[in-house]
C-alpha cells in the first residue's frame, strides 16, 4: 500500500526546486533592488503603509490567502478523480503558475505605489479595463460566500462539536479586540491567554456540541447533541439537497458574514485573523510533523496509507455516483488556491505591497507564500487519502469532513487522541472559512464602492435612498449596511439549489479567471516595462488558465446547469432560479475576461509595435 508521506515528499521536492531556482531567476528578471524605496517607507502613515519585518509580514499575508479554499479544493478533485491528478497539478502547477502570479501581483504593486492589480490595469488598458476587472472580481466574490458558507454548513453538521468551538473562537476574538483596543492590555499576556482560550474552546465543543436540527451524520449518534430547534428541519430551505441541519446553518453563518464585514476591523477582524495564526500554524504544521513522525515511527493510531476508497485515478469522467465531470478543464479550476488563486492578486497587490520593507522581499513573501499554500493543499489531500472516501454517491460534499477525520487519524502520532484531534483540525477548517467568508465580503464592499464611485477613506451606509434611480441604487451598492444583504442575497439563492459540485466548480473557474487576468495584467506591466522583457513566465501561465476557464465555465453552463439541470432535471422553484443565476454569471465572467484580454492584447501588440525607448502613455479609453 501507499504512504501518505509520498504525497508530502512530491510537493516539497518539486517546492524546493522552484523556490531556489525559478524564483530566483524571476528576482532577477523583476529587477528587485533594495535600493528602491518601498511604498511602505515612501507613504508611511502608520495606518496602510506601514514597513513591516520580513518574517512578521510572511506571517499575515499567509494568514491572509491560505483560507478553505486549498483545503476544500484538493478534497473534491481527488475524492472524484483520485489523488495522483490532483497531486501532479499541485506539484508542478504551483510553483510553475500559482507562485508566479503571486510575484508578479506583489511586484507590479510594488511598482505602481501599492496599487491594485485592477489600478495596474487600467493605466495601460484605460478606465474600461479597470471596471471590467473589478466586476469580474465582486461577482466572484459572490461565489466565494456561497461556497464557503455552504461548506462551513456541512462541516457544522458533521462536527456539531466544532459550531460549540466557533462560538467560544469568536468571542475571544471579539474581547481580545477590546482588550487590545480599549483596555490597551499587555500583548504578549494577552495573547497566552486568548490562545489558550481557542483550545479551550474544542475541548468544550467536544463536551457541548450543538446543532440547530438533528444533524444526519452518522457519527453523531453517539453523542450527546444539543439540539436547539428539534426535528429535522426539512421545511428549510435546500433541506432536500443539504439536509436540514446543513441548510440552517447557511442563512446563519452569511448572516454572520455580513455583519463582521461591517464592523471596524479592530472589532474583528484583526484579533480574530490573529488568533487564527496560532490554528493555522499548529493544524499545518503538526499535520506535516505527524505525517514524519507516524511514518518513521508507526505511532498513528491507524497505518498512514492511502485507502484502498481512494482512487490513484479513476478515469478521465472521474468516480462513479458523483456525476459526469471531465477531468480536463474541470480538475483544473475544481483545485483553485492549491495551485493558482486570483483571490490572492487582491491581497498581494495594494495591500501586502504596502507594508513590504525591502523589494527583495518580495521573493519569499510572493512567491514562498504561495508554495506554503501549496503545501496545506497537500496536507488536505493526505487527510482525504488516510480517511478514504467509501460512499462518492452520498454526493462530494460528504467528503469535506474528511479533513478532520483524516487530520485526527493523522495527529494519533503525536500522542493526540482522535476525539480530540479531528474536532481541532475541523475547527481549523472553518476558522480559514469564516475569515475568507466575511473578508470576501468586506473586499466586495470596497471593490463596488470604486465602480459606483466613493471618495478615497469614505463610507456611506446605503441608506441614504433620496434622488434618483441611479443614486438611490448607487447608494445601495456601496453601503457599509446594504452592500453585505445584497451579496449574501445573491449567494445564498445559489446555495440553496444543492448543487455543490457545479457551485464549487463555478467558484473555482471564475477565482482562475481572475488569476488568469491578473497575469494578463502584469503580462502588460512588462511589455510596457522594457521591450527586451521575456513575457513567456507570465503569458503562457496566463494563456493556459484563459483556455482552461472559459471552457470549463462553458462546460458549466451549458451542459450542468441548461441541459443537465434545466431540460434533463426539469428543475423549477428555486433550483430553476438559483441555476439561471448561476448560468448568467458564468457567460457574463466568460464575457469580461474575453473583452478584457482582447483589450490587453491590443496594448501589448501596440507597445511592441511602437517602442522606442521609455514607458508607453497609458491608454486613455
Amino acid at each position: 500500500m501507499t504512504q501518505v508521506i509520498w504525497i508530502v515528499l512530491a510537493v516539497l521536492v518539486t517546492f524546493s526546486v522552484g523556490y531556489l531556482g525559478y524564483s530566483k531567476y524571476l528576482a532577477r528578471f523583476l529587477e528587485l533592488d533594495n535600493d528602491n524605496e518601498t511604498p511602505a517607507h515612501k507613504y508611511e502613515d502608520g495606518q496602510e503603509y506601514v514597513p513591516s519585518k520580513k518574517p512578521v509580514l510572511l506571517g499575515h499575508h499567509y494568514s491572509s490567502i491560505a483560507g478553505g479554499a486549498p483545503i476544500v479544493g484538493p478534497i473534491t478533485a481527488g475524492a472524484i478523480w483520485g489523488w495522483v491528478p490532483a497531486l501532479l497539478w499541485i506539484a508542478i502547477g504551483n510553483p510553475l503558475m500559482g507562485s508566479v502570479h503571486d510575484f508578479v501581483s506583489l511586484s507590479g504593486s510594488l511598482r505602481h505605489e501599492g496599487k491594485s492589480i485592477g489600478y495596474i490595469v487600467g493605466e495601460y488598458v484605460g478606465e474600461g479595463g479597470k471596471n471590467m476587472l473589478l466586476w469580474f472580481a465582486f461577482l466572484t466574490i459572490i461565489l466565494v460566500v456561497a461556497v464557503f458558507a455552504l461548506v462551513v454548513g456541512i462541516v457544522f453538521n458533521a462536527y456539531p462539536e466544532v459550531v460549540t468551538a466557533s462560538l467560544v473562537y469568536i468571542a475571544l476574538a471579539l474581547a481580545f479586540g477590546v482588550y487590545l483596543y480599549q483596555l490597551n492590555g499587555p500583548f504578549i499576556p494577552g495573547t497566552v491567554l486568548f490562545v489558550t482560550g481557542v483550545f479551550v474552546g474544542v475541548y468544550a465543543g467536544i463536551q457541548f456540541p450543538i446543532a440547530l436540527f438533528e444533524p444526519t451524520a452518522e457519527r453523531t449518534a453517539e453523542m450527546s447533541v444539543i439540539v436547539l430547534l428539534g426535528g429535522s428541519g426539512s421545511w428549510v430551505p435546500g433541506a432536500g439537497a443539504l439536509g436540514g441541519n446543513t441548510a440552517a446553518w447557511i442563512p446563519v453563518i452569511m448572516a454572520y458574514a455580513a455583519i463582521a464585514s461591517a464592523l471596524p476591523v479592530w472589532v474583528l477582524l484583526q484579533p480574530r485573523d490573529y488568533l487564527s495564526s496560532f490554528l493555522l500554524y499548529t493544524g499545518v504544521g503538526g499535520a506535516l510533523l505527524a505525517i514524519i513522525v507516524g511514518t518513521l515511527l508507526g505511532s498513528a493510531s491507524e497505518p498512514l496509507v492511502i485507502a484502498d476508497s481512494i482512487g490513484a485515478f479513476n478515469g478521465f469522467w472521474g468516480v462513479e455516483g458523483a456525476g459526469l465531470y471531465p477531468l480536463f478543464p474541470l480538475l483544473f479550476i475544481t483545485i483553485a488556491c492549491g495551485t493558482i488563486s486570483g483571490f490572492h492578486s487582491l491581497v498581494s497587490s495594494g495591500t501586502t505591497a504596502k507594508q513590504l520593507n525591502k523589494e527583495t522581499d518580495a521573493r519569499l513573501i510572493g512567491y514562498g507564500g504561495m508554495l506554503g499554500e501549496g503545501l496545506l493543499a497537500a496536507v488536505a489531500l493526505s487527510t482525504l487519502a488516510v480517511a478514504g472516501f467509501p460512499d462518492p454517491a452520498g454526493g462530494i460534499g460528504a467528503a469535506l469532513p474528511n479533513f478532520a477525520t483524516g487530520g485526527g487519524i493523522i495527529l494519533t502520532s503525536l500522542g493526540l487522541p482522535q476525539a480530540f484531534g479531528a474536532p481541532f483540525m475541523a475547527l481549523v477548517l472553518v476558522s480559514f472559512l469564516l475569515t475568507s467568508t466575511d473578508t470576501a465580503v468586506r473586499l466586495g464592499r470596497y471593490m463596488m464602492e470604486e465602480i459606483v464611485g466613493l471618495p478615497a477613506g469614505q463610507t456611506s451606509t446605503g441608506l441614504d435612498l433620496g434622488g434618483g434611480i441611479r443614486s438611490m441604487l448607487g447608494e445601495l451598492g456601496r453601503g457599509r449596511y446594504t452592500n453585505p444583504i445584497i451579496q449574501c442575497g445573491l449567494a445564498y439563492v445559489m446555495v440553496v439549489s444543492g448543487q455543490w459540485v457545479v457551485l464549487w466548480a463555478l467558484f473555482g473557474g471564475a477565482n482562475q479567471l481572475l488569476a488568469a487576468l491578473a497575469l494578463l495584467t502584469g503580462t502588460v506591466w512588462l511589455a510596457n516595462w522594457d521591450k527586451s522583457k521575456q513575457l513567456y513566465s507570465t503569458g503562457v501561465p496566463m494563456a493556459v488558465m484563459v483556455v482552461i476557464t472559459v471552457l470549463g465555465l462553458g462546460w458549466l453552463a451549458f451542459y450542468q446547469n441548461i441541459y443537465q439541470t434545466i431540460i434533463v432535471g426539469g428543475a423549477s422553484g428555486v433550483q430553476l432560479f438559483a441555476t439561471i443565476i448561476q448560468t448568467l454569471l458564468a457567460l457574463t465572467l466568460i464575457g469580461l475576461a474575453l473583452a478584457l484580454v482582447k483589450k490587453g492584447y491590443d496594448n501589448i501588440s501596440t507597445v511592441r509595435e511602437s517602442y522606442g525607448g521609455g514607458m508607453v502613455e497609458p491608454s486613455d479609453d
